[in-house]
């Protein structure tokens, strides 16, 4: 995966509250144990912390990082973007909504863009307080990305992702799924309460899947507003299957089998490995946002 070394990075589309303090109250899940939890219920890659339905995890260490508004400072360039892995996520960031800004237009719509907050620990969002044991999700009530990059390590290392870049990138992409669905008016269906292979839960997942495919099949022909040009210049093989290994590592039946032991189909949340593989490559392949009807 390569970025334009002469592209602009649009910073304004990325929030860096890594170095934030955030006030003790009400946590959406803490570490440790409860963290375990949300690694066995399939919390991650998932919407606002009040769709958990978990209760208070008690005052939880704020950001001690000295990086807030890091990104302003030192991304201001695809060159940039190739070398840090923050000015990666505002350079993807950065494509998605390139893209998606496009798509709306080609329809005849009006896209409403995302920002993307950098946190560090604990976060406060219009949908609750959150700590980094969610993983990454996106809020509707303020339409807005949270990341803490340090999930990217987690991915490798306790899910077993064989990481890269485009693994990266397929996490934001998934989560900007999620902004598609909240301005179509999808998103909703996975508020039933219901879980399993079949529940609208896992149908939304998979959907924002499916839209993070469409994005990474029109990444590199996408042109950027700063230059015309794409922002991203390669996206090889190996970067899609980077990709398809995460969304594999993140499977409901992979997680359950590597935390608990064994598969139990009726909590699902986010589909299975072979599921969520499957749904990315419909996107990637099409193309076309109008194939990812999940719910069908």
């Amino acid at each position: 995966m390569q970025f334009d070394d002469d592209a602009r990075l649009d910073t304004s589309e990325v929030k860096d509250v890594r170095g934030s303090r955030v006030p003790g109250g009400r946590a959406t899940i803490g570490g440790g144990i409860a963290g375990l939890v949300a690694l066995l219920l399939g919390l991650l890659f998932g919407v606002g912390p009040e769709q958990l339905g978990l209760t208070d995890g008690g005052d939880q260490p704020a950001a001690s990082s000295s990086s807030a508004a890091e990104v302003n400072r030192s991304c201001r360039t695809g060159a940039d973007a190739n070398s840090r892995e923050d000015c990666r996520t505002v350079a993807v960031a950065n494509s998605l909504q390139d893209y998606w800004r496009a798509e709306y237009a080609r329809r005849g719509g009006t896209y409403s863009p995302a920002a993307t907050v950098l946190f560090a620990q604990r976060v406060n969002t219009a949908c609750g307080t959150a700590t980094s044991a969610v993983g990454p999700f996106y809020c509707p009530g303020d339409r807005q990305v949270y990341l803490d990059l340090g999930f990217f390590d987690e991915l490798r290392t306790t899910f077993g992702s064989s990481g890269g870049p485009f693994a990266q990138a397929y996490v934001v992409a998934h989560e900007y799924g999620h902004h598609i669905q909240n301005l179509m008016g999808t998103l909703s269906r996975a508020q039933d309460g219901r879980t399993g292979a079949g529940s609208n839960a896992v149908r939304v997942e998979l959907q924002a899947d499916c839209y993070a495919g469409v994005w990474a099949r029109h990444a590199t022909s996408t042109p950027d507003e700063s230059t015309g040009r794409p922002l991203i210049t390669r996206l090889d093989d190996a970067d899609i299957r980077d990709g398809l290994d995460a969304a594999a590592a993140v499977g409901d039946d992979r997680i359950q089998e590597r935390f608990q032991g064994r598969v139990t189909p009726e909590s699902w949340t986010h589909g299975s490995a072979a599921q969520r593989q499957q749904w990315f490559r419909t996107g990637y392949d099409t193309g076309d946002m109008a194939r990812c009807n999940t719910f069908r």
